[in-house]
């Protein structure tokens, strides 16, 4: 190597050394993403925050308000939502739901056996194509299951922003999380 080479010869790597965040090791020089957490790496009143963010598209807007077989013309109507106070038209709220939920089961629900409930919902601002969501979810409280001990329920709430940092939806979710995650992760390959 001379003075101005960065480059660590292969020989020189180290196959075992500190992991990078968000990984666990699965072999000798070999790691796998982490999704979702476990039961005991909760705590309560632990803020994640979901990143990327999540710019909703026409295409998000008008496939979700299709599924959900929402026929309201101020999703799908240009004119007509134009006459009303928003002047354009407005994102399904279903829609903005689902992309907020989906940003956070990543690091939160990932490994999740099954969602419990979703409360308190609440829709404080309008969303439009082409705002950029984030979300931010805190964990209230962890508890076991008494009816399935292999697994722990979870209760957080989320609150998402648009790219002006103004609340768009809020909610509380309940979901059952396993007790010992990197036996659910070595039997599924994650």
């Amino acid at each position: 190597m001379t003075g101005t080479d960065h480059h660590t010869p292969a020989a020189e790597v180290r196959v075992d050394g500190p992991l990078p965040p968000g990984y666990r090791r699965v072999a000798t020089g070999r790691v796998r993403e982490v999704v979702g957490l476990g039961y005991h790496e909760f705590t309560v009143g632990l803020i994640i925050e979901h990143r990327p963010g999540r710019t909703v598209t026409d295409t998000d807007n008008l496939l979700g308000t299709m599924l959900t077989g929402n026929p309201a013309p101020i999703h799908t109507d240009a004119h007509y939502a134009a006459q009303t106070p928003w002047g354009r038209i407005l994102v399904c709220s279903a829609v903005t739901l689902g992309i907020v939920a989906g940003m956070t089961v990543r690091s939160t629900s990932g490994l999740t056996t099954a969602n419990l409930g979703l409360d308190e919902v609440r829709f404080t601002r309008p969303v439009f194509v082409g705002d950029t969501l984030y979300a931010d979810t805190e964990i209230l409280s962890l508890r076991p299951s008494n009816s399935r001990p292999d697994d722990g329920i979870v209760t957080c709430a989320t609150t998402a922003h648009n790219q002006h940092g103004e609340q768009v939806l809020r909610y509380r979710r309940t979901f059952l999380v396993p007790r010992d995650p990197d036996r659910v992760r070595d039997a599924t390959h994650y």
